[in-house]
C-alpha cells in the first residue's frame, strides 16, 4: 500500500496510473465504479487499496456513484473509455448534476498523438459533457495529474455539488514521467463532502429570526440540501423550538416522521391518500416559509400552486442562484448546517412566547391529519385486494424497515409510493429517490451503489417492472460483487404513470404504454440471484423477511393492480382513470 505520495526518487518507474491511483487513495477513495477501462487505472488501483465496482452498463454505474455519494458523504468516482461508453454517462451525470450530487468522472480519451485524427472512437468530450458537468478539463502530462485530481474533487464538493470530469488520454496513464522528488507534493485530502462550510450574513440571520418569531403559522420545508450538508441534528434542534417541519421528496428523512411537529412530504401527490393530504393548509395559510436546501422545483411546489403567495419566504442554500429564484426570499446563502446552527442560536435570542402558544394546537392538528389520512386509507385502498395494491406492499415493507435501512426507488411512481407510504424512523434516514432529471431505470443501480457505501445496512429497491427493464444484468453485478440487494418490482404490465398520465390529459394512451408479461424472479434466478412471484397479499410480507435474511440479492416480483396509481393531485376526478 503507498501512502500519500508514491514518488521515491527521480527517474522512478511510476506510471501516469499508479500517480492517479495514488491520488485517489490520498482523498479517500476505497472504491471506483468502472468496466475494464481505464486498465491501466485498474490494473494498479489494487496496490493503493481501491476496489473496482464493476458495472455492467456505464449509465447504471453512473447511477451507482450518485448514491454512493449520498449514502456515504463522499465524492464518488465512477469511470468509462472515450467514446460509446462516455456518451451512456450522460444521463447519470445529468441527476447529480441536477440534484446536486458531486462525483469525479474519469473517462480515458485517445492518446494525445491521436488527437483529432479520427482516433477510434475519438469524440469531442468537452462538448458531450459540457451540459451536465461543473467541471471539465483533460491532463495533458503526466506531471499535473495530482493537480488536476485535485482540482475535479475541489469542484466536485464545493459549493453547490455537482459532477466533475477529468478527461485521461491513454499514454498519459502508460508514461513514467520523471519527477523531481524535491518538488513539493500534495497532501490534502478533498473527499468528503461539503467541501467548505459558509455560514450566511449574520446580519440576514437575525432578520430572519425576528421574522419567525413575530409570525403567525410559520412552516419549514426542507429539501435535499440538509442531507448533503449532514445538517440533521441543526434542523432537529429548530424544529424543537415548535416549528413544523415538511420535506421534499429528496428532503425525506431529513427529520424524523414520527415527531409530532413533522408535517411529512409536501408536492403535487397531496390529494386524498396522500399522508400529507389533510396538512395541505399547513403549507398554502403559512405566513412565513422557511426553505432549506430546497430548489423550489416543479413537482416539490405542485407547479407552483402549492405555496402560498402572499407569504415571506427565508431561503437558506449554498448556491446563490437558487435563493429566491421562484419566490423572492430573504437571502441566507450558506451551508445549511452552519446556517440553521446559526438560526437556531439567534432564534432562542427572541421572544418565542408565540411560538410555544401555539405549539399543542400544532401538535393536535398534526396528529389530526394522520389520522384522517388513516381512515381514508381504510375507505379508499382494499389493502387485500390481488392483484395487490402498491399500498398494501409499502405498509408490509414499513413494517420491516429500521432506523438503518436503506430504501431507495426508481424514477416515476415509484418515488412518489415510498415518499408517502414509508416512515422516517430518524433524522438522517436514507430514501433516495432521482429527483434530479429522474429517469427510468435507476433503482437498481442506486441499490448497489447505496450497499457498496453501507455494506452493513440492509437495502430495499423499489422498482416498476418499466424501470427495471433498463437494468436487468446489473443483477449480476450485485451478485458478483457481493453486494446482496433485495429489489422489488411493481409489476403491473404497464408503464404506469405513462398510461395513466396520457389517459388524465386525452383520455386515451399509446400503444408502447402495455408490456408483455415478464417473469422478473425468473430472470433474477437465470443469473443466479433468488427470485420470487408473489401473487396474493398474504405472501409479500413473508417473502420480504426472508428475503432480507437470506443474505442474497432477491427480487420480489410482485404482480400489481395496474390501475392503482399514487395520489398525485392532477389525477384526482379524472373518470378516464377508472377503465
Amino acid at each position: 500500500m503507498v501512502a500519500n505520495h508514491p514518488v521515491k526518487s527521480a527517474g522512478s518507474n511510476m506510471t501516469g496510473a499508479h500517480l492517479l491511483a495514488a491520488a485517489l487513495q490520498r482523498h479517500g477513495v476505497k472504491e471506483i465504479f468502472g468496466q475494464s477501462i481505464p486498465s491501466a487505472l485498474f490494473l494498479a488501483a489494487p496496490d493503493y487499496g481501491i476496489r473496482q465496482i464493476g458495472y455492467r452498463t456505464e449509465n447504471a454505474g453512473a447511477a451507482m456513484a450518485d448514491a454512493y455519494a449520498r449514502t456515504s458523504g463522499k465524492v464518488a468516482v465512477v469511470t468509462a473509455q472515450n467514446g460509446p461508453a462516455a456518451t451512456l454517462l450522460v444521463p447519470g451525470l445529468a441527476e447529480a448534476f441536477k440534484a446536486s450530487i458531486p462525483m469525479v468522472a474519469i473517462v480515458q480519451d485517445v492518446s494525445r498523438r491521436f488527437t483529432d485524427k479520427n482516433a477510434f472512437q475519438e469524440l469531442d468530450h468537452f462538448a458531450l459533457f459540457g451540459g451536465v458537468a461543473k467541471w471539465v478539463r483533460r491532463v495533458a502530462d503526466p506531471q499535473r495529474i495530482d493537480d488536476y485530481v485535485d482540482m475535479a474533487f475541489t469542484a466536485a464538493g464545493s459549493g453547490r455539488a455537482g459532477p466533475a470530469v477529468l478527461l485521461v488520454p491513454l499514454d498519459v496513464l502508460d508514461e513514467r514521467p520523471d519527477l523531481d522528488p524535491a518538488a513539493p507534493q500534495r497532501s490534502a485530502s478533498l473527499g468528503a463532502f461539503p467541501l467548505d462550510r459558509t455560514v450566511a450574513d449574520p446580519e440576514r440571520i437575525a432578520a430572519a429570526a425576528d421574522l419567525i418569531a413575530a409570525a403567525k403559522a410559520p412552516i419549514v420545508i426542507a429539501g435535499g440540501g440538509v442531507h448533503s450538508s449532514q445538517a440533521w441534528a441543526q434542523l432537529e434542534a429548530v424544529q424543537a423550538l415548535g416549528l413544523p417541519v415538511a420535506t421534499t421528496v429528496m428532503g425525506k428523512g431529513a427529520v424524523a416522521e414520527g415527531n409530532p411537529l413533522s408535517v411529512g412530504v409536501v408536492g403535487y401527490f397531496m390529494a386524498p391518500r396522500g399522508r400529507s393530504s389533510h396538512l395541505r393548509s399547513l403549507v398554502t395559510e403559512a405566513d412565513v416559509v422557511i426553505l432549506v436546501g430546497n430548489r423550489t422545483n416543479q413537482n416539490g411546489t405542485d407547479s407552483w400552486s402549492l405555496y402560498p403567495k402572499n407569504a415571506t419566504y427565508i431561503h437558506i442554500d449554498i448556491e446563490s442562484s437558487e435563493v429566491g429564484r421562484n419566490y423572492e426570499a430573504l437571502r441566507l446563502v450558506g451551508d445549511a448546517k452552519l446556517t440553521l446552527a446559526a438560526l437556531e442560536a439567534e432564534l432562542r435570542k427572541r421572544d418565542l412566547s408565540a411560538v410555544a402558544s401555539r405549539r399543542s394546537r400544532l401538535e393536535a392538528t398534526i396528529a389530526s391529519g394522520r389520522t384522517a389520512h388513516d381512515e381514508d386509507m381504510k375507505r379508499l385502498v382494499d389493502m387485500d385486494a390481488a392483484p395487490l395494491r402498491p399500498e398494501r406492499i409499502l405498509a408490509d415493507i414499513d413494517a420491516v424497515l429500521t432506523p438503518e435501512t436503506i430504501t431507495v426507488a426508481d424514477a416515476s411512481y415509484s418515488s412518489i409510493w415510498i415518499a408517502n407510504f414509508l416512515t422516517a424512523q430518524k433524522a438522517g434516514q436514507r430514501f433516495l429517490t432521482p429527483r434530479g432529471i429522474a429517469g427510468l431505470g435507476w433503482g437498481l443501480p442506486y441499490a448497489i451503489g447505496a450497499k457498496t457505501a453501507r455494506p452493513d445496512a440492509p437495502v430495499i429497491c423499489l422498482t416498476g417492472d418499466g424501470g427495471f427493464g433498463h437494468v436487468w444484468s446489473e443483477l449480476e453485478t450485485a451478485r458478483r460483487m457481493k453486494l446482496p440487494v433485495v429489489v422489488v418490482v411493481l409489476n403491473n404490465q404497464i408503464l404506469g404513470y405513462q398510461k395513466h398520465a396520457e389517459l388524465s390529459l386525452f383520455g386515451d394512451f399509446t400503444d408502447v404504454c402495455d408490456f408483455e408479461a415478464v417473469d422478473h424472479a425468473a430472470i433474477a434466478r437465470a443469473v443466479g440471484c433468488d427470485g420470487i412471484r408473489v401473487e396474493k397479499p398474504s405472501d409479500f410480507l413473508p417473502a420480504l423477511k426472508n428475503a432480507l435474511a437470506s443474505g442474497q440479492t432477491t427480487v420480489l416480483d410482485v404482480i400489481t393492480d395496474q390501475r392503482a396509481y399514487p395520489p398525485i393531485t392532477s389525477f384526482e376526478g379524472k373518470e378516464a382513470l377508472n377503465y
